[in-house]
């Protein structure tokens, strides 16, 4: 079966976590992606946090996947006359270099445009146009520009960072859409084009509630939602909120059986309006249902904490996924809390592709998350990362070079 970038060929400049999230979406629908690489080394993550001696580590493997790797030396006459060679036939060049770094290399938007009109140039930056926008920008540094870690905690804590990678996979996520735009774009207009996706915008898409909180907050001074209200009073930013849910419908994390010695023995209980009753059924407060102290979803806000602390004396005679196969009889919303050995061991996210098995020439096998996204007639077969320049020489002769001018180039240290 066709995948839906078939003929799509991805000129990959990519490195660490955020560029190669991007990449690595666009080659499991099928584009061919190269990643350049400097020789002797590649990307900094082969690496990093190894757990093998002398292997590919996990960071680089789980990053690269369904891609073919070449290296080159840019900075020789011959490496820079391949890259130019590379640009003509590609159709996509993705870069998350520090700013300005391809110019220095000799590849402006300009020089890019006369090499192939119809090239599109895609980057990953820290910050877009402004004062940060020469900042070199890690996860972290986006999580907290971006407005995720000034809302992300409990209110008497500090600021904290989330463990979901939204500065760098987020980022990589937004620019891959950015990409196919533009190839669906390219094929009305004709012409190549430029897209930037900042990790502090990207962050901020995903915070988007928090600046609707914001405008709400400088208009009403206070928010009923918050574990804040009805005790406590709001500054002028908005406060960060623990558990509570971010859309309207009171939500925390409660204990379940095991908590003691089980530090993910929680579940996420939601109290929405339309289950009100068959949750006061399901914990034996059927008189709440009737009380005007509780009955209508705007009364209960006053009592959110004395609510959840008797749900919670109720969870905790249950295991979480105990607690999951009754609330899900009533629908009431919840959700346990999975640790990621829970995760890896799950056999349904194995039979969707979430979690994948691969088996690797020096790792061997290791476990990798698969495609998120499902699609009918694209289906994703994810295959190994590629060896440090295991594909120099396929993709130098698909370029048109010799055996004896490729001989050449590898005598010279070019690749």
């Amino acid at each position: 079966m066709s995948k839906a970038l078939d003929g799509v060929r991805i000129l990959d400049f990519t490195h660490v976590q955020s560029g190669p999230t991007c990449t690595q979406l666009l080659a499991w629908f099928g584009a061919d992606v190269i990643k350049v690489e400097r020789a002797g080394e590649g990307d900094a993550t082969r690496g990093q946090l190894r757990d093998i001696p002398g292997v590919d580590s996990l960071y680089f493997t789980m990053l690269n996947h369904n891609k073919r790797s070449i290296t080159l030396d840019t900075k020789n006459p011959k490496g820079k006359e391949v890259l130019e060679t590379l640009i003509k036939e590609c159709d996509v060049l993705v870069e998350n270099f520090a700013p300005g770094a391809l110019d220095r290399m000799g590849f402006s938007w300009e020089r890019i445009q006369e090499l192939n009109p119809r090239m599109i140039v895609a980057s990953v930056k820290g910050f877009g146009p402004g004062k940060y926008e020469d900042c070199k920008v890690y996860e972290n540094v986006a999580q907290c520009a971006g407005g995720a870690a000034s809302t992300t905690g409990f209110d008497d804590g500090p600021p904290m960072v989330t463990g979901a990678q939204i500065g760098d996979s987020g980022t990589g996520l937004h620019l891959a859409l950015g990409i196919v735009s533009a190839l669906y774009q390219r094929h009305a207009s004709g012409r190549g084009q430029k897209v930037l996706a900042p990790m502090q915008d990207a962050v901020l898409n995903l915070c988007r509630v928090k600046l609707r909180d914001q405008q709400r907050l400088e208009r009403v001074g206070s928010m009923q939602e918050y574990p804040q209200y009805p005790d406590s009073k709001f500054g002028e930013a908005v406060p960060r909120a623990g558990n509570a849910s971010g859309g309207g419908q009171p939500g925390s994390i409660l204990k379940c059986k095991g908590w003691e010695t089980d530090p993910n023995a929680y579940i996420y209980f939601i109290t929405q309006g339309a289950v009100w009753p068959a949750v006061c059924k399901v914990i034996g407060e059927e008189g709440w249902i009737t009380d005007d102290a509780y009955a209508t979803p705007a009364a209960r806000l006053l009592h959110l904490k004395p609510i959840f602390a008797r749900i919670e004396q109720w969870t905790m005679t249950k295991t979480k996924f105990e607690a999951m196969d009754i609330l899900n009889q009533y629908d009431i919303p919840c959700g346990p809390i999975l640790s990621m050995k829970e995760i890896a061991e799950e056999p349904s996210l194995r039979e969707t592709g979430t979690i994948v098995e691969v088996d690797h020439p020096t790792r061997g096998k290791y476990l990798t998350v698969g495609n998120p996204i499902k699609m009918s007639d694209s289906p994703t077969e994810v295959t190994r990362s590629p060896l440090l320049g295991e594909h120099t020489e396929e993709v130098l002769a698909q370029l048109g070079y010799g055996k004896d001018y490729i001989a050449l180039l590898r005598e010279e240290k070019v690749i």
